[in-house]
């Protein structure tokens, strides 16, 4: 069964919104962790900010990406949004516009590698709602950001996670790995 990952960057307060704030800590440790990533999956999931923000940019970055941006690309692409019509003109998008949880379960069903959501706070909140998320990867920057939309909002119900793994990078960005408690989430 393939898995869900939730791979975030996220500030210190929480805010995952924009996060332009992450250039100003560039590593090779961080580009190696976000290649590895990209390389042990075969599809993306993404909300329609995020989605349309990728749409505009990845297409023109593939010569200046190499194979990750090849990657980008090329892997098909979900989109849940209930307001998009019919996917933007990025290769293999397809749209899911209702039944979000079924047609996530579908997918986890289906033979393949891990699936990826980058950013997409949205959706985040409503598959961990539905447990249907094996794994958070929260990239956390050293930056007080103040405002902005955070990850996990204003939830009504405690979730409680495990911790896998942590990785520290020289530009003191940490990554946090977790799986949903009582979990079975093979890493």
């Amino acid at each position: 069964m393939r898995r869900v990952i939730a791979s975030e960057f996220v500030s210190l307060d929480g805010v995952m919104e924009e996060p332009s704030w992450t250039f100003q800590f560039p590593s090779e440790e961080r580009d190696k962790f976000k290649f590895d990533e990209l390389s042990a999956s075969d599809a993306l999931l993404l909300g329609r900010v995020t989605y349309e923000g990728f749409a505009a940019a990845w297409p023109q970055m593939e010569e200046q990406t190499g194979e990750y941006g090849t990657w980008m690309n090329g892997y098909p692409k979900y989109v849940v949004s209930t307001t998009l019509e019919e996917p933007l003109e990025w290769n293999n998008s397809t749209l899911i516009k209702e039944n979000v949880a079924e047609e996530v379960s579908r997918l986890k069903q289906q033979p393949g590698k891990d699936i990826l959501i980058f950013g997409s706070g949205d959706l985040v909140n409503t598959l961990m709602q539905h447990d249907l998320i094996d794994e958070y990867r929260l990239m956390i920057f050293p930056v007080v950001v103040g405002s902005g939309k955070r990850l996990f909002g204003d939830r009504s119900e405690q979730k409680a996670l495990k911790l896998l793994d942590t990785k520290t990078f020289g530009s003191g960005v940490v990554v946090l790995s977790y799986q949903p408690a009582g979990g079975s989430g093979e890493v």
